[in-house]
């Protein structure tokens, strides 16, 4: 479970001039000095950019991903699950009226997701300060980033989406994992490659530099199925959802998409490596480039698609 991505962002390059104390000296930055690559990928319809972040989502072996903006609609059938069932803020930053917005009353209990302590100044930690004194109905929280979150602010929690590389690339430090996993449940998110790059396990070794193994694998499967009220999945067990992912025998600090096998959603296979071809029952998968992973749906008709708006930017062949 990818607990945090833009889904329509997954055309972007990673943008990001110099290392920015906070979030907010990065949108201002980034929308003075790359207004070009901006455009030119915001005007690829949403629809095509929507679908590439499905995609990009399963070429890293993802069975469920958590989108995280303004609701996106879905194209069905779609290979893997995108999971919408939350109240998503951006920022107490950057989203108009947040004060309203947190204590509206709603009809549902989901949670409120938002972006949290994206920095490393006396901006980001006072943001969540505000934030938790303004939720005065008690709203569960699902916070991201969290770089200048403190433990105390942790246990207000219920949950907080942890960005490695995200952070990295931004602001050149992380979330104090070991500390905040003591108070409150940590999932794991890779954020669109406007902030990062496509490959989730990249991300994953960069994880690995502040925590153990056994510590991740909760973070992808236990933790969000938990934060996210997802009680089909997450594991392994009779009667719950065959959402399976199987690699090569190796480590999660090994680990490359060239390395996953077989892809199942729902008990449905979505992708599989080609020397399992003659092992698996006839699929009508579609190989992504010759040599590469066969997958659900038509990936090479959608690239196709996008090229025309690019004048020939070829980038998502690079992620097959």
């Amino acid at each position: 479970i990818n607990s945090h991505d833009h889904l329509d962002f997954n055309l972007f390059p990673s943008l990001g001039n110099t290392t920015y104390a906070n979030y907010r000296q990065w949108g201002h930055d980034i929308h003075t000095n790359n207004k070009d690559e901006i455009r030119s990928v915001l005007d690829i319809p949403l629809h095509l950019r929507t679908r590439w972040g499905v995609y990009k989502n399963l070429l890293n072996g993802f069975t469920t991903v958590v989108n995280h903006g303004n609701y996106l609609p879905i194209a069905e059938p779609t290979p893997i699950t995108v999971f919408q069932n939350c109240n998503n803020l951006h920022s107490v930053g950057f989203e108009r009226n947040w004060r309203w917005k947190l204590n509206r009353p709603q009809k549902n209990d989901w949670p409120i997701v938002l972006h949290v302590g994206e920095g490393t100044d006396k901006t980001a930690h006072r943001e969540i300060t505000r934030l938790l004194r303004w939720n005065l109905r008690r709203r569960p929280l699902i916070g991201v980033h969290g770089v200048a979150m403190t433990e105390k602010q942790a246990a207000r929690f219920k949950a907080l989406v942890w960005c490695p590389a995200s952070n990295y690339f931004l602001l050149d430090q992380t979330a104090p994992i070991k500390k905040l996993c003591r108070h409150t449940q940590i999932l794991f998110g890779t954020d669109s490659t406007l902030t990062t790059s496509w490959d989730a396990w990249a991300q994953i070794r960069m994880a690995l530099r502040e925590v153990e193994e056994k510590d991740i694998l909760p973070m992808l499967t236990t933790n969000p199925a938990n934060a996210w009220n997802l009680t089909d999945r997450g594991k392994i067990e009779k009667g719950l959802r065959a959402d399976l992912l199987i690699t090569r025998n190796k480590s999660l600090a090994t680990l490359t998409p060239d390395d996953i096998l077989l892809v199942i959603h729902h008990g449905e296979i979505v992708l599989f490596d080609p020397v399992l071809k003659n092992e698996l029952p006839q699929k009508n998968l579609q190989q992504t480039v010759p040599g590469g992973k066969y997958v659900a749906g038509d990936i090479t008709g959608l690239i196709q698609q996008i090229k025309t708006y690019t004048n020939g930017y070829a980038s998502p062949l690079l992620f097959c």
